[in-house]
């Protein structure tokens, strides 16, 4: 290899965060610092990494989307029998990254989750475009396939059956909600020296701590 990937860094410098300047609600910064992403027409905001872990601690992550945000915690959703699905049944613990890199940001939120109403998941379910419905049922998540042209098959024949019908939602999808104990916002400075501050649920109410980068 001819680039050298330890030579690789920025020296961040656009924005500083601070203990006075920040909302003493998580949830609401949060909405700031998003509604900032989308203002700044980053590229699918809403991406965020999942890690979840199995019951024998062994972690797995991957890239998501969120689908809500209130108060109460953070949402997607998933194919309950797919990896992640299995290990948030197993082990109901997870943590979400979001990463803005255009605006040298990053937020980090950890705690335990929760599964969504059935209605919840029926109004969101029934919110997406038909071909993300029958994608739901057409594939079955993290297992092994003979070939490409077998997923293709299948959504064909659901194409069919589901003609000009509503798609019920299939009953190994759904949602969770993750349910915050720690949310962290990274805002990158110069010289290493980033602003972290950490939100820590202290019974009712969230305690605001600076953290060393």
């Amino acid at each position: 290899m001819s680039i050298s990937i330890a030579d690789l860094r920025l020296n961040y410098s656009q924005k500083q965060l601070t203990e006075t300047e920040v909302d003493p609600n998580p949830f609401q910064q949060f909405r700031l610092w998003f509604e900032e992403a989308v203002t700044a027409q980053l590229p699918e905001p809403n991406a965020m990494t999942l890690a979840t872990a199995s019951k024998t601690g062994m972690p797995s992550a991957r890239i998501v989307l969120l689908k809500g945000v209130d108060d109460r915690g953070f949402v997607f959703y998933t194919n309950f029998e797919s990896r992640k699905g299995q290990e948030l049944k197993e082990n109901p613990q997870a943590v979400l990254v979001f990463l803005w890199k255009q605006l040298e940001r990053q937020v980090r939120i950890e705690g335990p989750v929760e599964v969504v109403s059935d209605a919840d998941a029926d109004a969101y379910f029934h919110s997406r475009p038909l071909a993300s419905q029958l994608g739901a049922w057409a594939s079955e998540q993290s297992r092994v396939i003979a070939s490409r042209e077998v997923l293709e098959q299948r959504f064909q024949t659901l194409q069919t059956q589901y003609e000009n019908q509503e798609i019920p939602r299939p009953p190994h999808w759904g949602g969770f909600r993750v349910l915050p104990q720690q949310i962290e916002f990274w805002q990158g400075r110069p010289s290493r020296l980033h602003d972290r501050l950490c939100y820590r649920l202290q019974q009712d109410s969230w305690l605001i701590e600076r953290l060393a980068p």
